[in-house]
């Protein structure tokens, strides 16, 4: 089956010409390869700290890691502070952790 030029470049974008999905591991630039077939999962987690917003990432990612296998990477996409009496008393993120199925 022919593919039509102007659709061929679209679905080169998208990345969904290739045989190739690309999976960020952690301490690697750039990501690596997964072959076609595997599949990988993305949960959400919340996690706090009172002292920093490294920490409640740090605190997320060690619990995550102590239920899910094959944890690839994880995306922070929310930052919050819970405030008291005109002081921060705690730091909150929320955070998609992604991993391989197996």
């Amino acid at each position: 089956m022919r593919v039509p030029v102007a659709a061929k470049n679209r679905l080169t974008k998208r990345g969904l010409t290739s045989n190739l999905v690309s999976v960020r591991q952690p301490g690697v630039k750039g990501g690596s390869t997964m072959p076609e077939g595997r599949v990988a999962r993305v949960t959400e987690v919340i996690a706090a700290s009172p002292t920093s917003f490294d920490d409640a990432i740090k605190i997320a990612f060690d619990r995550a890691n102590k239920t899910l296998r094959n944890i690839t990477g994880m995306k922070v996409t929310e930052f919050r502070v819970m405030c008291e009496a005109g002081a921060i008393q705690e730091y909150r993120v929320k955070a998609e952790v992604i991993f391989v199925l197996e």
